[in-house]
């Protein structure tokens, strides 16, 4: 593994970005244009993990002005939880905070988690917005994934926060050692934990994302099977559960979409949110959707992870492979903007 480092060398940065990018720089460039426009720009590092230096591609102009960037090369990278791991091991600053090649922070995003972790929280996540609104796949797929943390949310303590948008204390993910990337595949799980552990976890209003989504039925469904899966799988081998405890999950995992169907109309009601008309057109995606995530769990408690993990991190990359026709045009206006 090799690390190249162009530094500011009077202080240390507040905050380090995890950015990674499964091949050049080309796929992560949407997201440095948002990071390029934060207002704290010159306290952040930027630390790139992609599978080579010499392929990455990468025009240093672009990583002008902010206080450092590190690039870090992995080799070929399996999951994403392995290459944030490293990406957290290889920052220099205190705070981390993780980003996605396909989620578009507003510029007072990073100054408002900065301001959060001057507080004791261990973690402090973003508010959710839609960056492809016009699609019923696309809501449906954000409220699954991200239904708790949706615009508008009050800041506030929270029982988990936003997988693969979320910062953390870096000395605490630390502490974890070898077992950071294994919760890091399901980032609930590391939320529960740290709870478990005596930490809080902190949603920040202030700090807003827009999150882009799938928006092609097949992939979209695909995903949701193979996210269920790897949940189970990662909770069933870290809790090290004895089988008859294995045999009540995947007895009673036919009621997860159930459940989650509840807690979703719940999400919905809460004061300020606007999606709520979406629900008559959008509950039959709704619905299968969670079936699939269920299936996925109940599968996950039965055997083995299989190829729940590759498939994940395959799908995890260039979103507009995922997109319908009419949110790839508009993706791709957007990026022809550089």
């Amino acid at each position: 593994m090799k690390e190249t480092l162009n530094m500011n060398k009077c202080n240390f940065p507040a905050m380090s970005l995890i950015v990674i990018t499964p091949d050049r720089y080309e796929t992560i460039r949407k997201l440095m244009r948002g990071l390029r426009a934060q207002t704290i720009k010159e306290k952040l590092e930027i630390v790139i993990v992609s599978p080579s230096i010499h392929t990455l591609d990468l025009d240093e102009s672009q990583l002008q002005g902010f206080w450092g960037f590190c690039l870090v090369e992995f080799g070929p990278i399996q999951s994403s939880a392995g290459a944030r791991a490293t990406g957290i091991r290889k920052a220099s600053a205190p705070i981390v905070a993780f980003t996605e090649d396909h989620s578009y922070p507003d510029p007072h995003w990073a100054e408002a988690l900065l301001k959060s972790h001057e507080q004791p929280w261990a973690a402090v996540g973003p508010v959710i917005r839609n960056a492809n609104p016009k699609s019923l796949i696309s809501w449906t797929n954000l409220l699954i994934e991200y239904g708790p943390w949706l615009e508008p949310a009050s800041s506030g303590l929270v029982e988990h926060l936003p997988g693969h948008n979320s910062s953390y204390k870096r000395n605490i993910l630390l502490d974890y050692g070898f077992e950071l990337e294994n919760l890091l595949e399901a980032e609930t799980l590391l939320h529960w934990d740290l709870m478990a552990k005596g930490y809080d976890l902190y949603l920040e209003s202030e700090a807003k994302t827009s999150h882009l989504n799938f928006s092609s039925t097949f992939s979209w469904l695909t995903l949701r099977f193979h996210c269920g899966r790897l949940f189970a799988e990662i909770r069933r081998r870290n809790g090290r559960w004895s089988l008859p405890k294995r045999f009540f999950y995947i007895g009673a995992a036919p009621l997860i979409p159930l459940v989650r169907l509840r807690r979703t109309w719940k999400e919905l009601k809460r004061p300020g949110r606007q999606q709520l008309h979406l629900l008559p057109r959008i509950l039959p995606f709704l619905i299968l959707g969670l079936i699939l995530d269920g299936m996925g769990e109940m599968v996950g408690y039965a055997f083995s992870l299989g190829n729940a993990k590759k498939k994940i991190y395959q799908l995890d990359f260039h979103r507009y492979r995922y997109l319908s026709k009419k949110d790839r045009k508009a993706e791709r206006e957007s990026l022809s903007l550089d």
